[in-house]
């Protein structure tokens, strides 16, 4: 079964306390998902330390029951 995008959106949240998440479904179908998340936590972190920041909030998820994650990060203007 797919994670709904609330459900992904709040375990980010949960591990990056900071975090804004929007979630867009890309396919229409629940299971393909895009999230941007924006962070001043990730001030001064390489972009790929900020995806496994993502990553690690999503618990091992990715691969699993989340298979399809489009990701964008950034640090707040």
């Amino acid at each position: 079964m797919p994670m709904e995008g609330a459900e992904i959106a709040a375990l980010i949240k949960a591990g990056i306390p900071d975090a804004e998440v929007e979630m867009t479904d890309l396919a229409g179908d629940g299971d393909h998902w895009s999230a941007r998340v924006v962070a001043p936590s990730f001030a001064g972190m390489p972009r790929v330390k900020q995806h496994q920041a993502v990553y690690a909030a999503l618990g091992g998820r990715m691969g699993g029951v989340l298979h399809a994650l489009q990701l964008t990060t950034a640090v707040p203007k």
